[in-house]
C-alpha cells in the first residue's frame, strides 16, 4: 500500500477551508464520488454500530428547496454534491440483531461466538444510563462521519463546507425522512471552489500547538 507522506498530509489539510461559493458549473466525477461514498461506509462508529444514513442530493429542485431552510446558503444550490447526515432516532434489539448477524456473516464467524457481544450492546445502549440519551449518543457518531469524509475529500482535491445553519425537521419534511425512524442531524456540501469565493485568499488561523497539545509523558 502505498502512503501519503507528512507533507503530503499537511498540504491537504491546508489547502481545505469551509468553500462559501462553489463552481456550480463542474462536477465531482462519478469515480471520485463512488470513493467518497465508501470513506462514508468505511466511517468507524463506536461498536460499529452505524447508527446512521447518508442522504445524497443532486436533485436541483431539492437542492434549491434545501436552500430556503439552509439560511439560504447559496452552496446548497451551487455544490455538486450535497450530503445530509441522519441518526437513527432510537436504538432497538432488532437492529443489534441485524448487525451481530452482518458481523456473523462477513467474519465467518458462528453468531453464537459474538452473543457476549451483543449482550453487552443490549446492556449499555438499551438497558443501561446511555439508553436515556441515546439519540445524543447517535448524533455524536454523525461528526465523525462529516470529519472522515472532509479529510477524505481534500486528499483527493474536493471542496467542502460542513453545514449545522439548517433547520433539520424541515431537511426531514423535503427529503421525505420523517417516520422512517431517522433524523437529520448535520449536512455537508461537496464540490469545487470557484474562483470568485474571497475565502480561499484567507491564511488558516488556528491556535499555536503550545495552545492545544498538552503531553504527558
Amino acid at each position: 500500500m502505498n502512503y501519503l507522506n507528512d507533507d503530503q498530509l499537511i498540504s491537504a489539510l491546508n489547502w481545505r477551508y469551509a468553500v462559501k461559493k462553489f463552481d456550480s458549473n463542474k462536477k465531482i466525477k462519478d469515480g471520485t464520488w463512488q470513493t467518497l461514498e465508501q470513506s462514508l461506509i468505511l466511517t468507524p462508529s463506536s461498536y460499529g454500530l452505524q447508527p446512521w444514513n447518508f442522504y445524497v442530493v443532486t436533485n436541483p429542485d431539492l437542492k434549491t428547496k434545501l436552500t430556503s431552510v439552509s439560511w439560504n446558503q447559496k452552496q446548497v444550490e451551487e455544490c455538486s454534491h450535497l450530503v445530509v447526515f441522519t441518526v437513527k432516532t432510537t436504538m432497538d434489539e432488532a437492529y443489534i440483531t441485524k448487525f451481530v448477524q452482518t458481523l456473523s456473516e462477513q467474519r465467518n464467524t458462528p453468531a453464537a461466538n459474538l452473543d457476549g457481544y451483543k449482550k453487552m450492546m443490549v446492556g449499555d445502549l438499551l438497558n443501561g444510563p446511555r439508553s436515556k440519551f441515546i439519540s445524543e449518543w447517535a448524533s455524536r457518531q454523525t461528526y465523525i462521519a462529516l470529519g472522515n469524509f472532509m479529510t477524505c475529500a481534500a486528499l483527493l482535491g474536493v471542496d467542502t463546507c460542513p453545514m449545522e445553519g439548517i433547520q433539520p425537521e424541515a431537511y426531514d419534511e423535503i427529503l421525505g425522512i420523517k417516520n422512517t425512524g431517522y433524523k437529520t442531524v448535520v449536512a455537508c456540501v461537496a464540490g469545487y471552489r470557484s474562483t470568485e469565493d474571497a475565502y480561499q485568499q484567507n491564511k488558516k488561523v488556528r491556535f499555536s500547538k503550545q495552545d492545544l497539545i498538552i503531553k504527558k509523558s
